[in-house]
C-alpha cells in the first residue's frame, strides 16, 4: 500500500489503473543508498530511472575544473533520470543522495517493454518529459534574466507554500549552487533581506515576514 501511494503521488503514474500499478510494482526494485554514494555519472549508460521514496537526491553537473552546479534537488515522490532511458540512453548529469535515501529503481528494458503495452503509461511519460523541459526552460530564464535576490525569493516562496516558515532541505552551500551563485553571495543576500525585515533567519530555518515584498522581488528582472 505504501509503495502504491508513493507511485500515485508522481505525475508519471498518478492516473493509472490498478492493473498497471501492479505491473509497475512488479518491475521496480527497492534500493537503500547512503548519503554521498554516487548513483551514476554523466555519460554513463542509462540502466533505468528512479523515484525517491525517502531522503533527497541532488542531480548536478561538474565543470572541467570540478566546480559543482546543482540542477535540482529531488524530494520524496519525485522522479529523476526518466528522460535518460530514451534517445542515446546516456545519463546527462551526476546523481548523489544528500541524505540516506530509499529509492525505487525502474530498469530501462523492463520498463520500456511495459510501456509498449500500456498506452496510458506512455501518455503520462510524454507529459512528464514535457514538464521536465518546461522546468529547465524556466530555470534557464531565471539564471539569465533574474539576479540572486529574485531567484532566492522565488525559491523561498515555492518552498513555503502556504506556510510562513521554511526549513532549508539542503546546506547553504548546496542552495547557493542550486541558485547559480556562491555561498558568500547567498549569505549577503540573506543578510540584506533580513535587514529589510523581509525574512528572519535562524540557522536553516527561515521565517517569511513580508510575503508581498518577497513576491515582488521574485518577479523582478535584471535591469
Amino acid at each position: 500500500m505504501e509503495k502504491t501511494m508513493l507511485l500515485r503521488k508522481n505525475p508519471l503514474f498518478s492516473n493509472l489503473n490498478d492493473d498497471d500499478m501492479i505491473s509497475l510494482q512488479e518491475i521496480c526494485r527497492d534500493r537503500d543508498v547512503p548519503k554521498g554514494e554516487l548513483l551514476f555519472s554523466e555519460g554513463d549508460l542509462a540502466e533505468g530511472f528512479f523515484i525517491v521514496a525517502s531522503g533527497r537526491v541532488k542531480v548536478y553537473k561538474l565543470s572541467p575544473e570540478g566546480k559543482e552546479r546543482i540542477l535540482h534537488i529531488v524530494h520524496p515522490g519525485g522522479a529523476f533520470a526518466e528522460a535518460a532511458i530514451f534517445g542515446d540512453g546516456l545519463y546527462p548529469a551526476y546523481a548523489e543522495p544528500i541524505a540516506a535515501s530509499r529509492l525505487l529503481f525502474f530498469p530501462k528494458k523492463t520498463f520500456l517493454d511495459l510501456l509498449h503495452t500500456r498506452s496510458q503509461m506512455a501518455i503520462n511519460m510524454i507529459g512528464g518529459l514535457s514538464r521536465f523541459l518546461r522546468q529547465f526552460a524556466s530555470q534557464i530564464e531565471e539564471l539569465t534574466f533574474k539576479d540572486v535576490p529574485a531567484r532566492l525569493a522565488g525559491y523561498l516562496l515555492e518552498l513555503a507554500g502556504d506556510d510562513d516558515t521554511v526549513e532549508l532541505p539542503v546546506s547553504k552551500s548546496q542552495l547557493a549552487s542550486n541558485l547559480g551563485t556562491v555561498s558568500e553571495t547567498l549569505s549577503r543576500t540573506l543578510r540584506k533581506l533580513s535587514e529589510e525585515n523581509c525574512i528572519e533567519v535562524s540557522g536553516k530555518t527561515i521565517r517569511i515576514l513580508d510575503p508581498d515584498l518577497l513576491a515582488d522581488l521574485a518577479e523582478s528582472y535584471k535591469e
